[in-house]
Formats: C-alpha cells, sequence, structure tokens
C-alpha cells in the first residue's frame, strides 16, 4: 500500500513555536492532525461557485472581446486623436459606433451576470 502524499504547511517561527509548546511531548504532525481532525474542529462554508449561467454570460462576452480588435482600435483612435491627426470619415465613424454598441452589449452582459438590474 503507497502512502499518500505529504501535506505542506508554512508557518513563522512564532506560529511554528506556539504549536510546538501546545503540542507538548505529542509529534507536532500528530498534534496538528488531532487538532484539525477532532470533531469540535471549526466548520467553513464551501466556496461559492457561480452559477453556470452566469459562467456561461461571462464566457460569452471574453469569446466576444477575444473576436474583435475593438481594444487595440479604440487605441489607435486615440492616439492619432491625441496626435492631433485623427481623420473622421464615413469609415472611421462606422467603426466607433460599431464599437460603442460593442461595448454597450458587454456592459449589459456583465450586469446580468453580476445580477444587477440596469
Amino acid at each position: 500500500m503507497s502512502r499518500p502524499a505529504p501535506f505542506s504547511l508554512r508557518l513563522t517561527p512564532e506560529e511554528r513555536q506556539q504549536l510546538e509548546a501546545q503540542a507538548g511531548a505529542m509529534p507536532l504532525a500528530s498534534y496538528i492532525k488531532s487538532v484539525v481532525l477532532a470533531d469540535e474542529a471549526p466548520k467553513y462554508r464551501s466556496r461559492r461557485k457561480p452559477p453556470v449561467a452566469e459562467q456561461q454570460l461571462l464566457a460569452e462576452v471574453l469569446a466576444r472581446l477575444g473576436q474583435t480588435r475593438q481594444a487595440n482600435n479604440l487605441n489607435q483612435i486615440a492616439k492619432h486623436l491625441n496626435q492631433g491627426t485623427l481623420v473622421v470619415d464615413p469609415d472611421l465613424e462606422a467603426d466607433l459606433k460599431r464599437a460603442v454598441a460593442e461595448v454597450a452589449w458587454m456592459r449589459t452582459k456583465l450586469m446580468e451576470a453580476l445580477g444587477v438590474s440596469i
């Protein structure tokens, strides 16, 4: 029968000294197991996993971000705007409107995933 992998626990020197004092003559590992596995040991809530619907909405937003170059495009527009070389033609205007619509969609989906009413 193979032995289970060891469990590592990092302690400050003060924490280790306190545990050793509490353990007395008992080996430290045995003392820690007896305390942690005692029936009276405190029970903590399990970690809350986000509901599947929230995960699906967040995945949808991330997928949309990955499919577009909106962030890069907006960065380039800001760069030209700051340099004073921005020319607003019909194509750029359409790109800006599309980017605004994408950001609005993402905001809505993120708010839904967080359960916040708009």
